[in-house]
Formats: C-alpha cells, structure tokens, sequence
C-alpha cells in the first residue's frame, strides 16, 4: 500500500492538482504523511457530516435516539411552522441517508453566506412542503445532515459541539475544533469544521478499527458497519460513487470501502481490505475530477 501512496505523491508532485497532504494509516500506526503546504487545520467541507454521523451512532447506543425518531418527537414546538403533515414524519434515518424528500439542496455554502434560512434553520426547512416521500429518493443537502444533528443535540440536551467533543473529539484525542455555526449557535452539521489532516483521518482510523480508538470503545461496530455500507442507492454507479450509507460515500472499486467526502478533495478513505486509512487535503484551486482520477489508477484500482 505505501508504495502506491508514494507513486501518488510522485504524480501529485509533476501535476500540481492542488492537493495539499497525503497521508497513510496501516496496520495500526502512521505509516506516512507528506504535505506539500505547512501544517495546519483546514476547512474539512462536508467531511464534517461524518462527525455528524458518528455522532448520531453514539447518540443511539446511549438509547438517546432511534433511527425511527421523527421530527415531530423532537421538535414539537416548530408543528406551528409546518404546513406539509408528512414533514413531521420525517426520520432521522432520512436525513442521514440524505433522503428527507425536500427535493433541493438546501443550505449550501453560497447561499448560507447569502443568509438562506436565517436566523432559523429548523423553521426555515420544516416549512417547506416535501417534493418526494421521506426515504424515496436521494439528494444531497447540507439542510439534511444539519437537521440530523439538530435532532442529536435535541436528544442529548447539550449543545452538538459539546457533545461532540466529550463523546467524539476527546476520545479521538483532537482537542477543541473550530467549527462554523448555524445563526442561533448551533454547530452546523453540512460543513465547517476545521482540522489538519492527522486530526481529520481518526475518523476513518475509528471506523477502521470498528469503533474503538486506542482500545477504547467510542461507537458501536453495529454503527459502523451500518455508516459504512450502502443504504441508499444514489442513482448512479461509478468507481467513485456507488452508493451512500450514513453520511459515507461507499466505493464503487471495492466492495467494502467507503469514505467520509469533503468538497475540492477532503477524504478520509476506509480501506478495510488493506488495514489502512488513506487521507487527503486539498486547496480550493483543486481540480477534484482529474485528482480522483489519478487516485483512482494508483491506489483504488486492485
């Protein structure tokens, strides 16, 4: 595995795709980090729903939630808002497998600084009328996963980014994380947080040793195993994209690798049949197309 890495830093190195630093976890230690900028923590994108994810696989097996746990349970003080009754039927296994039914993508980042669904993201999303039956179809959305994580720090009655960080970010040993936040305070769940690459790719080493770190236990197998399969057909098949699970990407090269998928090239790759975890960082200047494309032929391909 190493050396297919190494062969990827070479082609990086005469490409210049904008890749900002590799690294390699196999078989339990840190078998290589290369960065073509100076360390530092950097915007993760969506990589950051996996947190979420993994956050909400917690919150279940503290009996906190249910995959089946509907808006409605959560959220009673917002029925005033709701005008479609399927809205308040929505599950948190929807929004984790991005198939709320809304229809659109909401709360992406243009339109956040646009201040789309200010100052209320809840009320704004569970105001609108579905465009499809909960569960029908994927579409990604940022609204999505931050309502999942809404119902996460509803659940467990403390704010998500501390919750996080006493039951994710300090087992993982990342310390305290910037971490952008929805207009009332809360941390939003599509996107913002801010990690080095070493930071960012626990995750994938967690879900790599099916939910325990450093021999401890953070989230259940059961979860991971769940997380990290497909669970929604994305409507397409492709060596990069054949599917989702809960807030990972399944690979469309190996039947039982997935990856947690930040925009311009965020990943922290699962790659069970090699004991290994492979991340990447990237610039915005990143030209993803043609970077997958080489990962693809040097590392995924078999």
């Amino acid at each position: 595995m190493i050396n297919k890495v190494e062969a990827l830093i070479e082609l990086l190195n005469k490409e210049n795709t904008g890749v900002e630093a590799v690294a390699l976890w196999q078989d339990g230690e840190m078998k290589l980090v290369h960065r073509f900028v100076p360390a530092g923590p950097r915007l993760i994108y969506s990589h950051t729903k996996s947190f979420i994810s993994t956050a909400a696989g917690i919150a279940i097996d503290e009996g906190l939630l249910t995959l089946d746990t509907t808006v409605s349970e959560l959220f009673p003080d917002y029925e005033s808002v709701i005008t479609d009754e399927r809205v308040k039927n929505i599950k948190l296994r929807h929004f984790l497998t991005m198939s709320s039914g809304f229809g659109h993508a909401f709360l992406m980042s243009s339109n956040r600084r646009k201040l789309e669904g200010y100052p209320d993201y809840i009320g704004y999303m569970l105001a609108k009328e579905l465009k499809y039956a909960s569960g029908e179809k994927f579409l990604y959305s940022n609204a999505d996963t931050h309502l999942a994580g809404c119902m996460v720090q509803k659940a467990c009655k403390k704010p998500l980014l501390q919750y996080c960080c006493e039951k994710l970010f300090t087992p993982l040993d990342m310390g305290f994380p910037a971490w952008e936040t929805a207009p009332d305070g809360t941390a939003f769940g599509g996107s913002g947080l801010y990690l080095d690459i070493t930071e960012m790719m626990k995750l994938g080493i967690l879900y790599l040793n099916k939910g325990v770190y450093n021999g401890k236990r953070v989230v259940s197998e059961k979860w991971v195993e769940l997380a990290g399969s497909r669970q929604i057909d994305t409507g397409h098949e492709a060596p990069w994209h054949s599917g989702y699970g809960f807030q990972f990407w399944t690979v469309g090269q190996r039947e039982n690798a997935f990856r947690a998928d930040g925009m311009y090239g965020q990943f922290s790759i699962v790659l069970p049949d090699e004991n290994a975890v492979l991340a990447i960082q990237s610039s915005e200047q990143n030209d993803v197309a043609k970077f997958v494309e080489i990962l693809i032929k040097t590392v995924i391909e078999k």
